[in-house]
């Protein structure tokens, strides 16, 4: 019960913290919100196309959001030196983590869903099955969490994690399928976007809003969890050579 009270108060503090530093609300708000309006007008010819977008900008506003927010959270207690003192604390060490990966996992999928009521305004959103849309979009905010957290643990300031993160996220818009179909790449870089964690994540959505799905849903789940696991083992990894060997 201990733990889970410091789990708790952990993200509870992280909440309250970063939420609203700059960096966060450029990159982690403005950014996805920004890029959402932007293919929304360029639509606005026909609303029957915002179904087909909606996808992409949903994955967009979670990857830009969970990564900038543990840019900011990560970076910002190495440098003032909070987080060495968090890990002398008598709490397992991955639950830890944790509750450092968990507001920026509730933060992306909040932002994933401001394009989804912005879209609700513009169009029938009745026939999107929910039942596979929100565990992609979960899946899909873990894994890109532990993607930043991987690389916030690399740098020392707050924009070299922000530049670092750019060099993931801008390949992976163009790389994922998430606005074009991946079987238009060409051959060489097919390779690349099937080993990605946010093709997978994007297939789901795509079947889930107006049914172009290449892969079945549970497939995709189930490599989108196999990624999270990876990428969050992958990072406890380099947090103990860094920080704790």
């Amino acid at each position: 019960m201990k733990n889970w009270i410091a789990f708790w108060n952990i993200l509870v503090k992280d909440m309250r913290t970063y939420y609203l530093k700059p960096p966060n609300i450029s990159w982690g708000l403005i950014f996805p919100l920004a890029w959402t309006g932007m293919f929304f007008i360029r639509s606005g010819s026909g609303a029957e196309s915002i179904p087909t977008l909606l996808p992409g900008v949903v994955a967009v506003s979670i990857l830009f959001g969970t990564t900038s927010m543990l840019a900011v959270t990560v970076t910002f207690e190495k440098k003032n030196r909070s987080f060495e003192r968090l890990l002398l604390a008598p709490i397992p060490f991955e639950l830890l983590m944790l509750a450092k990966t968990s507001g920026a996992i509730l933060f992306g999928m909040a932002n994933a869903f401001v394009p989804v009521v912005m879209a609700a305004f513009l169009t029938d959103l009745s026939q999107v099955a929910w039942g596979a849309f929100v565990p992609a979009v979960f899946l899909i905010a873990v894994a890109s969490t532990f993607l930043g957290l991987f690389i916030a643990v690399a740098v020392s300031e707050v924009f070299e994690a922000q530049t670092f993160s750019n060099f993931f996220r801008f390949p992976m818009m163009f790389l994922c399928g998430l606005f074009f179909p991946i079987e238009r790449l060409p051959v060489f870089l097919k390779p690349l976007a099937y080993s990605l964690p946010l093709t997978y994540g994007a297939d789901v959505l795509h079947g889930a809003v107006h049914g172009r799905q290449t892969m079945p849903v549970a497939l995709d789940l189930a490599l989108l969890c196999g990624f999270c696991i990876a990428l969050f083992a992958a990072s406890l990894w380099n947090i103990k050579r860094k920080w704790i060997a």
